[in-house]
């Protein structure tokens, strides 16, 4: 009680002092001004490896190696200089020869009571257990956010290893299961036996040619830790040893070989999962690094992979529904475009970027009757297999509509019922995963070659560009109209001619957004680049996406360049009938002479009954004007236009009937017939194929 009573200054106040300082879990030293070692307690001797009577005298720098103290030094020295307590951290082997540790250290001046620096005290304490739980920490969130930056297995793998190498280990690589490849869903649980994966990503901290290069396949008895970590479905840590070495040099002489010369001593295998399912395996290898990996060591190991597994099973999935969704929509496009003689045409397709996925656009080019072709181009809202599928009805119910010759206005009015229909339906659905964006865009054309005439409108979709001959560029001034599914006012065509040498270009909104979301820019961009001298329309498209498109184009992109053909004169002939059953003779006659002159006198038969029946019919039935044409295309075609709107059918004639065979003889003679509309009554028209030669 008397000790604990006594008053500052005594000689107990210094002996609790003494004993404080000697039995301190701090590493303490004392210095004076020019930085030599006054006193130093027991830690602080075995942190030196020195004790006390051997350091008494020595400066800093005689005691420690540079590489370990001249941080210490350095805030020894600002100390005593400024006056000012110096703190830091820094890393010192300890003489008994374990692994490196980290100090926290204090560098305090003391001072007098005039305030006069007399010396340095320094206490250190070591930090080790905290400054690598802050490691793990940053090393967790450098993984958060370095891995998964993209929706590519490939890209998101070697993120991984670049987390990995050199916090973690000296090597790292990583390896996913062949069921990956084919967009395959991998089986649950565990795998056992010898497997083989194909490497995604490694990184090394020497700068050699790896044994196994990344894409190529890799194959690991069920003996390696990759296959027992699989086996096990949990991470291991694996100490190589001699045994270890032998029996890779029995399975693997060369790989073994290596590991042992660079002194491979401890590995880590820890399974990728995600999901319930096995996406591969990671491994971590040590040699440039001493010691060993160590239970936390697999637990952070773990958790960054564990991470890492998850954005691995996003991008998968993602590149399968990707895949998916562009061979549906590749199936759905047209893989050649037809033979006909009405224009010459080439086209390109670009699906978008892969953050953005694949969207809705699509092309057609879809031969008509009268020699005539159709050009379309459309871009369904959204992105997906949803937009894919969406795009496949549109196009389909377009070609449909196009086989009964309906004016482009009417066509899109249809279409814009069928739009808003669709949308409906799903709307009413229950359960129905439909990202709820409905409406398309669309541009559809018909160009006859007999007038050079194209008829145009559009719904949404911007402008076509004609290439003049002479190389300037203009865009059709179309009446402007809503998107299909919106149902608000109603389309209109306008008719064009396309002189000689021209061409026609149909877009969609990628290419024009593709650089800029200016829509004026775009216009400029694609008028400059459509403004070429005369090349093949091949390599046409090509210069029009270099100039326009980056390498991943944010949207999807559709092109259709077309140059117009005439049908000339000397293939085209028509007669003017009058409303008489004596006509159909002399028709008749000037049709053979007329096919006669084509040297198609092998067609001259059946031609002259399907003639026969179309103009019997006409006069019978029709009202005037009537008109006979006939057209040398590809195949030949007759066409008997009239003043009436009814609609001919074909049926099947009974026994005492004494009319309604004329069609199906027609039907049965002719490769297609039909019946379009125009405004002034309608044409029956037959198509025929010509003899081969």
């Amino acid at each position: 009680m008397a000790a604990a009573a006594a008053t500052p200054g005594t000689r107990y106040d210094e002996t609790f002092m003494s004993l404080a300082f000697a039995q301190s879990p701090d590493a303490l030293a004392l210095c004076d001004t020019d930085l030599r070692l006054l006193r130093t307690n027991a830690e602080m001797a075995r942190v030196l490896g020195r004790s006390e009577d051997r350091t008494r005298g020595l400066s800093a720098s005689e005691i420690v190696r540079p590489d370990d103290g001249d941080s210490a030094i350095t805030a020894m020295r600002q100390a005593r200089d400024s006056g000012v307590a110096q703190r830091f951290e820094t890393s010192l082997r300890t003489p008994d020869g374990s692994p490196r540790h980290v100090w926290s250290v204090s560098a305090i001046p003391l001072k007098d009571r005039d305030g006069q620096v007399n010396g340095v005290f320094l206490a250190a304490r070591d930090s080790t257990e905290q400054h690598r739980a802050r490691q793990r920490l940053l090393l967790i969130n450098e993984a958060s956010t370095g891995i998964g930056s993209t929706l590519d297995i490939t890209r998101t793998a070697q993120e991984l290893v670049d987390v990995l190498v050199p916090s973690l280990g000296d090597f790292t690589c990583v390896d996913s299961l062949v069921a990956l490849e084919g967009g395959e869903e991998p089986g649950p649980g565990t795998l056992s036996g010898a497997v083989t994966m194909r490497r995604r990503a490694q990184r090394s901290v020497i700068d050699e040619e790896p044994m196994v290069a990344v894409g190529t396949m890799a194959t690991y008895p069920e003996f390696t830790p990759a296959a027992e970590s699989l086996a096990a479905g949990r991470g291991i840590i694996y100490e190589v040893t001699d045994a270890a070495f032998d029996r890779w040099a029995a399975y693997d002489p060369p790989r073994a070989e290596r590991a042992r010369f660079y002194g491979t001593h401890s590995v880590m295998a820890v399974p990728m999962r995600a999901r319930g399912v096995t996406l591969g395996v990671v491994v971590i290898t040590r040699h440039r690094r001493p010691e060993p990996f160590g239970p936390d060591d697999l637990l952070l190991a773990e958790e960054i992979i564990a991470r890492a597994a998850v954005c691995v099973d996003n991008a998968r999935r993602y590149t399968r529904e990707r895949g998916t969704a562009i061979a549906l929509q590749r199936s759905l496009l047209p893989r050649r475009l037809p033979c006909q003689s009405a224009i010459d045409v080439a086209s390109r397709y670009l699906p978008a970027g892969e953050l953005t996925g694949v969207g809705g656009d699509w092309f057609d080019v879809i031969p008509l009757s009268g020699a005539r072709v159709a050009l379309v181009v459309g871009d369904v809202v959204g992105h997906g297999i949803h937009a894919s599928a969406s795009m496949g009805r549109l196009r389909t119910a377009v070609r449909t509509l196009a086989d009964i010759d309906l004016p482009p206005d009417e066509l899109l009015t249809h279409l814009d019922d069928l739009v808003t229909r669709v949308a409906d339906e799903s709307e009413a659905a229950e359960g129905t995963d439909d990202d709820g964006e409905t409406g398309a865009t669309c541009l559809y054309a018909v160009y006859d070659p007999a007038s050079r005439r194209c008829c145009l409108a559009r719904a949404g979709h911007p402008p076509p560009a004609v290439v003049a001959p002479d190389g300037t560029v203009d865009f059709i001034d179309l009446p402007v109209a809503p998107p299909l599914g919106l149902g608000e006012l109603p389309y209109e065509s306008t008719e064009v001619e396309l002189p000689e040498g021209s061409l026609l270009a149909l877009y969609t909104n990628g290419l024009l957004s593709a650089r800029s979301r200016d829509l004026d820019k775009g216009l400029d961009a694609l008028r400059d680049a459509l403004t070429r001298p005369a090349e093949p329309l091949e390599d046409l498209c090509d210069t029009v996406l270099e100039d326009l498109v980056p390498d991943r184009p944010a949207d999807d992109i559709a092109l259709l360049i077309a140059r117009p053909r005439a049908l000339g004169a000397d293939r085209v002939a028509s007669w003017e009938l009058p409303p008489d059953p004596s006509a159909v003779a002399p028709v008749r006659r000037k049709v053979s002479a007329q096919l006669a002159a084509w040297g198609l006198d092998d067609a001259i038969f059946t031609t002259e009954l399907v003639v026969s029946e179309l103009v019997t019919n006409a006069v019978r039935h029709a009202r005037t004007p009537l008109r006979l044409r006939v057209i040398h295309d590809r195949n030949l075609i007759c066409e008997v236009s009239d003043g009436s709107i009814t609609a001919p059918h074909l049926r099947r004639a009974r026994t005492f009937d004494e009319g309604g065979r004329g069609l199906l003889m027609v039907a049965q003679l002719a490769q297609r017939w039909g019946t379009r509309y125009t405004r002034d009554g309608k044409t029956i028209w037959a198509e025929q194929l010509l003899p081969v030669g």
